[in-house]
């Protein structure tokens, strides 16, 4: 029995010496740094954007408790990372009777390409590779059809005023505008055929409109396939 009883207390006092070398107090750099971790593991981001990931300025006057590992680290609730999420941190302490945690607000910027205006554009002006530029835009901005590529917008006309910095959309331009002279492609399965014709409508990539061949004053309707460019399926 007295063995036992050394064995026991033995066991007993290596555990207490064990748990007090390994516990530390966790630094506020620390705690942010996790929150930014259980994040970046969850977060599902499309190829070429960008994140910026933001856990809220903690107290300075907040002082942790001595902490055993490991720290948890979750989300404090089971859904999509949003702009705006909360994450829990929390660890077993020697110095408390409970778990120790705190809760930490944490933003997420999800910041995509696209093609912005680097001056004042007007109603009528053709866009250049000198007055558009790549910028990374979040996307709570982004509500149409941006472009993620100069060339794509080249040679379009605005349609109405732009601010520098602000994100070019799909509705801004016409790729085709009313009166323009366009290249007509009439195609079939087994042959293309080229003219040229006038716009009677603005149109944007995708968009079908009226047309007027020029050489045979004919109207059609044919799809926006380019700048400057329809196409009528024949």
């Amino acid at each position: 029995m007295k063995v036992k009883f050394v064995l026991f207390s033995l066991i007993f006092f290596t555990n207490n010496v064990l748990c007090a070398q390994v516990a530390s107090v966790p630094s506020l750099s620390t705690i942010s740094q996790l929150a930014i971790e259980v994040i970046e593991q969850k977060i599902d981001v499309a190829e070429g954007a960008r994140v910026n990931i933001t856990p809220q300025s903690l107290d300075t006057r907040l002082k942790p408790p001595q902490c055993l590992p490991p720290i948890k680290v979750e989300l404090a609730s089971n859904r999509a990372i949003k702009r705006n999420n909360t994450v829990k941190v929390s660890c077993e302490s020697p110095q408390l009777q409970y778990p120790w945690q705190i809760f930490l607000s944490v933003r997420v910027d999800i910041l995509f390409p696209v093609v912005v205006a680097k001056e004042i554009l007007s109603n009528g002006d053709l866009i250049s590779n000198g007055n558009v530029t790549i910028k990374y835009v979040e996307q709570t901005v982004l509500r149409g059809q941006q472009f993620n590529s100069v060339k794509e917008v080249v040679g379009t006309r605005v349609k109405r005023r732009m601010s520098p910095e602000q994100p070019i959309f799909s509705d801004n331009l016409c790729f085709v505008c009313k009166g323009d002279s366009v290249s007509i492609y009439a195609r079939t399965d087994s042959f293309e055929i080229k003219t040229v014709g006038e716009a009677l409508h603005d149109g944007n990539l995708g968009d079908r409109i009226r047309i007027k061949n020029t050489l045979s004053n004919r109207k059609l309707d044919a799809r926006v396939i380019d700048v400057g460019e329809v196409e009528v399926r024949m």
